[in-house]
C-alpha cells in the first residue's frame, strides 16, 4: 500500500503526539472554566431554544399519569 505524501499545508500543522495531548487538556481546561464562567447565560440561552415537549405530536409521553380509576 502506497503512503501518502503530505502537503505543505499538512505539514506545517503537524504535531507532536505529547503536543497533541498538552493542546487538547488546555482546550479542555479552557471550555470548562469558560462554562463555569457562564453556566447561568448558557443553561438560559438552551432553556429559550428548547422546544416544548407537548409540541411534537410523534413525541411520546412516558411519564404520564394515569387517569384515576373509579372504583364503582
Amino acid at each position: 500500500m502506497a503512503r501518502k505524501r503530505r502537503t505543505e499545508q499538512e505539514h506545517e500543522l503537524a504535531v507532536s503526539d505529547e503536543a497533541a495531548a498538552y493542546i487538547a487538556d488546555a482546550l479542555m481546561q479552557l471550555a470548562l472554566d469558560f462554562e463555569n464562567t457562564h453556566y447561568a447565560q448558557i443553561r438560559r440561552h438552551h432553556q429559550a431554544n428548547a422546544t416544548d415537549p407537548d409540541v411534537n405530536p410523534r413525541q411520546l409521553d412516558l411519564f404520564r399519569k394515569p387517569p384515576p380509576c373509579d372504583p364503582s
